[in-house]
Order: structure tokens, then C-alpha cells, then sequence
């Protein structure tokens, strides 16, 4: 299948970075399970030339659809969900933008000139979504300015185009059918939940339930040198069956705006 090379690149990149990846990934499997993934995630700004829309060229030519949107207000964010009707196996895609317009004028400022140093000419839609920082070595001071606004705004000024999580689909899991069970396998195991919210967002009468881990901290090489920074996290996905017996397939808002948070800067 077509997306299924798109996922392997994306997985081998995000496994890559983030040791923790394949920790949670192996822990399971050691216990018997076999991981499906639920969904993976993208970050961009809702430039015209970087937006939902075009980050998600090479899944919709895939054959995926769009098949939701979801506002964030207080995050000042915008999301669209993507599936493939004739896979319902497929990971959905879930891809959203940070709404620069009603940024601070001083984070819009900076937002521009992140722009600026973008050689739109070389942007591919086709491969936008494994291009990483595609406007330079970061700044720490930049960083730490767009923080103080936007947590999704830094990461995504850090770490560009990749997934920032995958997620394992707990509805298929066997020895662990629960979100309770699947969390506290991972404190046992020393991982560190997200606890924004609670550890579980959502519930069954909503039909999704979700929980996390905080993302991996790892060295970056910003412009004043490195230092130690959150990349990516690992989601856990629970979905229930409506009136009619089918797993619901959508997203809660509620529940999405606090896994954001998962890529807070935290100290370890």
C-alpha cells in the first residue's frame, strides 16, 4: 500500500529521535501485544503555502480523506482529521495550524521572519511532511520568546515537519484493554504521563479516551549551542463503538488541546 511507505519514513524518523519510542514500542511487544497505530500528528502555521491543506498532499493522492475539523481557541489553533475509506486499518492523519493572525503582534513578528528565511521555491508539498526545520538552526532566545506565547509555536519552530506522535491503538491491545492498565504499565515502567487534564482525557459516554506520555527531552543544537529540549511523545488511544456498534473514528477538541501539552518544556 502507498501509505504504508509514507508511515514506515515516518516512523523510522520518529523512533530515531526519540528513544522513548521504541521503549513503549518494545514493552508491549515483550508482553505479547501487537501494535496498531491509531493515528499519527503534524504541526505547521496556516501559511498558504505550509497549511493543513498542503501538508496533506501526499496522504490525500494516498487516497485519504478529510474527515473532520476541530477550533482551539485558547491555543489559537485549527485541525483537520484524515482518513482512507477503503483501509479502515489505516492510521488517521490529524494535522493542525497555529493561527498566526491572532498571535501577539511581537510573536507575529517573529513567526515572519521564521518565514523570511524560507526558500518557498524549494517547498514540496509531496514531501513537506518529513523536511524537518526548513528555515535554518533555531535560535534558544527565539525559542524561549515564542514559549512564553505558544508552546506549539517553539516546537514547531524547533523541530519543523515530522510527526510529533504516533499513537497505539489500546482498542486492539489484549492484555492490556484499558486505559488504566496501559498507564500503569508505563509508570511501572518508569515513563512519565502527561497529567494535564488528568492522565486520561475523554470518556466512554464520549467514546474516546486518551492519555500520553511527556515528550522525550533531547539535545538540540540551537545557534547559542545546545541544550536539552522536548521532542516528540507517545499517545494511547481508546475508542468505543456508538448506537450502531462502530468504533467512533473522530477526534474530542477538549481532550486534543490538553495532549498538546505533551511537548511542554519540562525539566527531567
Amino acid at each position: 500500500m502507498i501509505y504504508q511507505q509514507i508511515f514506515d519514513k515516518l516512523w523510522a524518523d520518529y523512533s530515531g529521535q526519540n528513544r522513548s519510542a521504541l521503549a513503549v514500542y518494545n514493552l508491549f511487544t515483550s508482553h505479547g501485544e501487537t501494535v496498531n497505530n491509531d493515528h499519527i500528528a503534524f504541526r505547521t502555521f496556516n501559511h498558504p503555502k505550509l497549511g493543513i491543506d498542503v501538508l496533506a498532499v501526499p496522504f490525500v493522492k494516498a487516497g485519504f480523506i478529510e474527515m473532520g475539523t476541530y477550533h482551539f481557541e485558547e491555543k489559537k489553533l485549527f485541525a483537520k482529521h484524515f482518513h482512507h475509506p477503503n483501509f479502515p486499518e489505516s492510521p488517521r492523519v490529524f494535522i493542525s495550524e497555529l493561527l498566526v493572525e491572532k498571535l501577539s503582534e511581537e510573536t507575529q513578528s517573529i513567526i515572519h521572519d521564521i518565514y523570511a528565511k524560507i526558500d518557498f521555491e524549494k517547498v514540496d508539498a509531496n514531501e513537506l511532511y518529513l523536511s524537518h526545520n526548513i528555515w535554518g538552526k533555531p535560535s534558544f532566545e527565539t525559542y524561549n520568546k515564542l514559549r512564553t506565547e505558544s508552546e506549539y509555536a517553539a516546537w514547531l519552530y524547533v523541530y519543523g515537519y515530522r510527526a510529533n506522535h504516533f499513537t497505539v491503538d489500546v482498542s486492539s491491545l489484549k492484555n492490556f484493554p484499558t486505559l488504566e492498565s496501559v498507564n500503569q504499565l508505563l509508570k511501572d515502567s518508569g515513563f512519565v504521563l502527561n497529567s494535564s487534564g488528568g492522565e486520561i482525557k475523554g470518556t466512554p459516554e464520549e467514546l474516546l479516551q486518551q492519555s500520553s506520555t511527556m515528550a522525550d527531552i533531547i539535545e538540540v543544537d540551537f545557534i547559542e549551542g545546545p541544550q536539552q529540549v522536548p521532542a516528540c511523545y507517545y499517545e494511547f488511544a481508546r475508542r468505543f463503538p456508538d448506537a450502531n456498534g462502530n468504533l467512533y473514528g473522530g477526534f474530542i477538541a477538549k481532550s486534543a488541546d490538553k495532549i498538546f501539552e505533551s511537548t511542554n518544556f519540562y525539566k527531567q
